[in-house]
């Protein structure tokens, strides 16, 4: 909703006749760079003056990571000078506000002048979002065939428990769930049921593909990351209801392993909730 805020306001102070700028940060940059063109209408410096000065200025999805060198100096640029004339500015950003640097967290963080307003703060896995489970959105307890007429009894049986131990442990998670089979035997489709149905009712949960989950934390060692790979594995530890899905043989590598311990060691000491898909190895 952050967005929507920052949009009634600019849009009420043109109802009232004011003036108002409203402009994504990214949108800026790509207009300032244009206007270094000597064919652009309006010129860099012109440009740039009227951003700086506007009565009000509404900045939406201010973000530093993975930002240039460039594109930040003209952000503290741009800020410093509103917060030095006093002009009126409103900012949304889904960076923390200890993620910016002094330069620019010293003027959000002066609660004489500068008021922050935290909607709905998610935690680094809401904001990620689970991996892979947008693929698997149909997957969900209605349409999972828990009476497959060409099994046999004792298969027929097994199935039917598995699916009643995974809507349980949707409603009421306690301990470990495993879901442990050949391909094609509804494991995956019971697990991401359980996680469907969590965020179909707004409860907790993080669905993973490990393949998908070992490939983030590789990429989190990197600058460019929303989220930090210290910040990120802790939170995956610590989710109070975690699925992997496709544990298996394919985590073969040293350092795989040692990650999949890792997380799979903690959560049994804490006894968190823990949804585990295991793929038994052919």
């Amino acid at each position: 909703g952050k967005t929507h805020l920052a949009c009634a306001i600019a849009n009420h102070n043109v109802s009232l006749g004011r003036t108002a700028f409203y402009i994504g940060v990214a949108d800026l940059l790509d207009h300032l760079r244009s206007a270094f063109s000597p064919t652009s209408e309006v010129g860099y410096d012109e440009l740039f003056e009227r951003v700086k000065n506007t009565p009000l200025l509404v900045l939406d999805d201010l973000y530093t990571e993975g930002a240039t060198a460039w594109a930040n100096e003209k952000m503290e640029q741009l800020l410093n000078h509103r917060y030095n004339a006093r002009l009126a500015t409103v900012v949304t950003t889904d960076v923390a506000l200890e993620k910016f640097d002094e330069r620019l967290g010293g003027h959000f963080r002066n609660s004489e002048f500068c008021q922050v307003c935290v909607v709905g703060q998610r935690s680094p896995l809401e904001r990620l979002g689970s991996l892979g489970l947008d693929l698997l959105r149909n997957m969900r307890f209605e349409s999972f065939d828990h009476k497959r007429v060409e099994l046999l009894l004792e298969q027929r049986q097994n199935l039917e428990q598995a699916f009643e131990l995974a809507v349980d442990f949707a409603e009421s998670p306690e301990g470990w769930l495993i879901f442990q089979g050949v391909n094609g035997c509804g494991k995956t489709h019971l697990a991401a049921a359980i996680a469907n149905r969590r965020v179909a009712e707004g409860k907790p949960v993080f669905f993973v593909v490990v393949p998908d989950l070992l490939d983030r934390l590789r990429s989190s060692y990197g600058q460019d990351s929303r989220i930090p790979y210290d910040e990120f594995f802790e939170e995956i530890k610590q989710s109070p209801v975690l699925i992997l899905d496709d544990f298996g043989e394919q985590s073969g590598t040293a350092w795989a392993q040692e990650k999949l311990y890792q997380i799979i060691n903690y959560r049994y000491n804490a006894r968190a909730a823990d949804g585990s898909h295991h793929v038994s190895v052919s």
